[in-house]
């Protein structure tokens, strides 16, 4: 699919990755489920992301803490005319890899079943919100100050159907590890 570059294609993204998403979840097996993510004997797959997440619960935290980074963006500037960055301080995007591996520690005692719970009504509230949104205020550069370089579309882009993608991939590819 390609990009969304206005308000229905986003929510028509969103929707149909995150469908897509619990689609393959519940399509795993009972040892594909069970079975933990290693991706260790993969020299491709070098990125952090690879090693830290381990299971679904993993996955389902991961998203869930980035929508909130969403909402609390939005609140942040637009309710609150704070001039927030979108990522929790202190990190940076050249820390954003220790920013994630603090929110996967955060979540260590959660349940999969309650992380799942959590992702599920924060993928709501994040598709709530892009409805506040007209597709100029989504899609225009630098129509807000506080989204840098680009538009506040990519940001819901990035946390809900590009982070999907990224999940799927990853299921794939433990799927494809749980076959051999």
């Amino acid at each position: 699919m390609p990009r969304a570059k206005s308000k229905a294609e986003l929510q028509k993204a969103a929707a149909e990755n995150y469908q897509k998403l619990l689609d393959m979840i519940d399509s795993l097996t009972e040892t594909e489920k069970t079975t933990e993510f290693d991706f260790s004997n993969d020299p491709k797959k070098t990125e952090r992301h690879w090693g830290r997440d381990k299971n679904l619960r993993d996955i389902y935290i991961h998203l869930y803490e980035w929508h909130q980074m969403m909402l609390d963006f939005i609140k942040n500037n637009v309710d609150e005319k704070l001039n927030k960055q979108f990522l929790l301080e202190p990190y940076t995007w050249k820390t954003y890899g220790d920013m994630n591996v603090m929110l996967w520690e955060k979540h260590q005692n959660t349940s999969e079943v309650e992380a799942r719970k959590m992702f599920e009504k924060s993928h709501a509230d994040v598709l709530k919100l892009v409805d506040q949104f007209t597709d100029q205020e989504l899609f225009e550069k630098g129509f807000y100050d506080w989204t840098g370089t680009t538009n506040l579309g990519s940001y819901f882009i990035s946390v809900m159907p590009s982070h999907y993608d990224w999940a799927m991939k990853k299921l794939k590819a433990h799927k494809k590890n749980c076959e051999k």
